[in-house]
């Protein structure tokens, strides 16, 4: 695979040949709460003064309890809510502040996304739907990049299919390509294997790992899976909208004990604040609840 001629920065194209910076994602003390807060008690504390810096070219998947902050954490740090504090940024460059076309422009250029229902249109063809994020911000399309990416991901001869004539893990190739064609900074995997046989997610996840290797991109994946987990190079924990905790090169056991630690420590009746500390050098210590999730956007929007 060639290595695109330039990498995109904050102001502007980077010379080929200069490192990227060391932090692809960086969120600092990010606070999202949910409700109208006050006497009636109905507020949610969703996200609670997260501070989390993820390396570039890394593979991270994001898990914990039900209501711990998956996918309020990935919906902010993608872009997709704002958070009510805190601040977020991508390759360096600040996404929390301007206008909402602003922020769609941002995330069009920065950020890709792999949803678990794969979110394709249903009228266009696998290479249609694969540069549909090309033509929505506007950009040149390059259909030899984009048929070397589909040939990459075992869809090659499937230019001319619909949707509809894929199974479910050719669908998330697909996604997959349509995430790399526009060459992100860092890509969101919600649930991507939620919908999938076994063999289809193990598939997935491999070229999930490859967007990394071979790629290049900074992939952050949110999963209730341990199998799913034990393909990224860390773990970050999430419980009552805090971190809790990291694991580096995480092992399906590993992560299936720490899932359940979380889960008894939240079920305790007298329980007291989870501990922090991470479990190995890869962790940041700070701190994460789920709330209700934002509603869906089309892509690209």
């Amino acid at each position: 695979m060639t290595t695109p001629a330039t990498h995109r920065t904050a102001t502007g194209p980077r010379p080929a040949g200069t490192p990227h910076p060391a932090e692809a994602l960086r969120l600092v003390k990010v606070s999202k709460v949910y409700g109208g807060g006050g006497a009636d008690g109905n507020a949610v504390t969703a996200l609670d003064g997260v501070t989390l810096s993820l390396p570039a070219g890394s593979f991270t998947a994001v898990m914990g309890p039900s209501g711990s902050g998956k996918s309020t954490l990935l919906q902010c740090a993608a872009g997709l809510e704002r958070p009510d504090h805190g601040l977020v940024m991508v390759d360096g460059a600040e996404m929390t502040g301007g206008t909402e076309a602003e922020l769609t422009k941002f995330r069009r250029r920065r950020i890709g996304f792999v949803f678990q229902e794969y979110n394709l249109m249903p009228t266009l063809t696998v290479e249609e739907n694969t540069t549909l994020p090309l033509k929505l911000a506007g950009r040149r399309v390059n259909r030899a990049r984009a048929r070397e990416i589909l040939a990459q991901v075992g869809l090659g001869d499937r230019l001319r299919h619909l949707p509809e004539q894929l199974s479910g893990g050719q669908r998330q190739r697909v996604a997959i390509a349509r995430a790399l064609v526009a060459e992100p900074n860092v890509i969101f995997a919600d649930e991507p294997t939620g919908a999938l046989d076994m063999r289809s997610a193990r598939e997935v996840l491999g070229l999930l790992q490859q967007m990394v290797r071979a790629f290049g991109r900074t992939v952050v994946m949110v999963t209730h899976d341990p199998v799913a987990a034990s393909y990224a190079d860390a773990v970050q924990f999430l419980a009552d909208g805090r971190l809790a905790g990291a694991l580096a090169s995480p092992s399906v056991d590993a992560v299936a004990e720490r899932l359940a630690h979380l889960g008894d420590a939240l079920e305790a009746p007298d329980r007291r604040p989870l501990d922090p500390r991470p479990t190995s050098p890869a962790a940041t210590a700070p701190d994460t609840t789920d709330a209700p999730a934002a509603p869906a956007r089309p892509f690209g929007a």
